[in-house]
């Protein structure tokens, strides 16, 4: 955005992020004030059936474009822009060295000749994409490139759901891309704008957690750990006779019997806070680090009455819950009870929204 658009009050249109994941589609709209601020104009979260999605890969399309359109029809949006992000497993990135200064025919052209080393499928099957990073800190005179490939079907199934339900894919990011640029806002934040602090990002999937360690915008560790919030909705089905979607519909509208908190959920929720602490051992283990300064928790689950404390307890880190929203002006449709509630769940979607306004 140049200075005349600021000095004209132009601004960039109004976006929609779509993070559609293997238990959920939520939807964040952003837009931005005359200042330039973002402004959250609506969220809303559709769930899905266990097995629509599994591992990434869409099982029952239909069934999931119906959810799409449900959660685009309920938040009110008139926004048909948006931004939607493949599954990390469903694409192979890689960072190459690249002589500064080429014409954009020419870096398509070394693109291409460096992915063929490194893509399993014929480029016929694959969608290709870059973007530069910038100079490489190592090789005077080179660029550093990020290239991401993935099948176009799958890239197909993902435009699909979004056109399913009326919208307009405008770009297909990757979802863990997303999820670091809605933290960097929370980041810079912290005391000292966060430089130089490990911040370990909990974001507390359906049946994923996934453990990223943050510091001044670089991803210094990446790992999966299967166990997440579904494992609460089965020990609720076993506790009380529930069918898993029955327990899932009452653990989201808080109709649980009396003895749930102490029979149930704390036993839950020290499992899950030893979980995040064997992680985090796991992590020092195996790099050279031996603290983090921030513990983030993210995810529908990270709500959980008593989880942050007794992670900071048994961890002896600072932890906080995620909202990826905070300090954004609410729009006249968002009802503020509910996001208190519910934010921490939309960090993807609020990253694959905010795409828009950091190009």
């Amino acid at each position: 955005m140049g200075i005349l658009d600021v000095l004209l009050g132009r601004k960039h249109p109004p976006v929609i992020g779509l993070d559609i994941s293997s238990s959920s589609v939520k939807l964040v709209e952003l837009s931005q004030n005359k200042n330039g601020e973002m402004v959250l104009e609506r969220f809303a979260m559709e769930s899905f059936e266990k097995g629509w999605i599994a591992d990434g890969q869409i099982e029952k399309f239909d069934e999931v474009a119906d959810a799409v359109r449900r959660v685009v029809a309920r938040s009110g949006t008139k926004t048909r822009d948006a931004v939607l992000a493949m599954p990390q497993s469903a694409v192979i990135t890689k960072k190459i060295m690249l002589p500064a200064g080429l014409r954009e025919e020419e870096l398509e052209l070394q693109v291409e000749a460096e992915a063929n080393q490194y893509i399993p499928f014929s480029l016929d099957e694959v969608s290709l994409d870059f973007c530069v990073l910038g100079p490489s800190p190592t090789s005077v005179g080179d660029v550093e490139v990020l290239i991401a490939a993935s099948r176009k079907d799958k890239v197909q199934d993902r435009q699909g759901l979004a056109e399913a339900a009326g919208l307009r894919p405008v770009v297909l990011d990757i979802e863990s891309h997303a999820s670091r640029l809605a933290m960097g806002r929370l980041v810079a934040a912290l005391p000292g704008e966060g430089k130089d602090a490990l911040v370990a990002l909990f974001e507390i999937g359906a049946d994923t957690t996934s453990l990223k360690v943050l510091r001044d915008d670089e991803m210094l560790y990446d790992r999966d750990q299967a166990f997440g919030g579904s494992q609460l909705t089965q020990l609720i089905s076993r506790q009380y006779g529930f069918s898993f979607e029955e327990a899932e519909q009452k653990k989201l509208a808080n109709e649980l019997p009396e003895d749930f908190e102490t029979v149930v959920l704390q036993p839950f929720v020290d499992s899950l806070s030893q979980e995040i602490g064997r992680a985090l051992q796991y992590f020092f283990t195996s790099t050279p680090h031996h603290k983090v300064h921030y513990v983030m928790l993210a995810g529908g689950t990270a709500t959980l009455p008593g989880l942050k404390d007794r992670v900071t307890e048994l961890t002896g880190f600072a932890c906080m819950v995620v909202n990826p929203f905070e300090s954004m002006e609410l729009g006249s449709a968002v009802r503020e009870s509910k996001l208190r509630r519910e934010a921490p769940a939309y960090l993807t979607a609020c990253g694959l929204a905010m795409r828009r306004f950091f190009q």
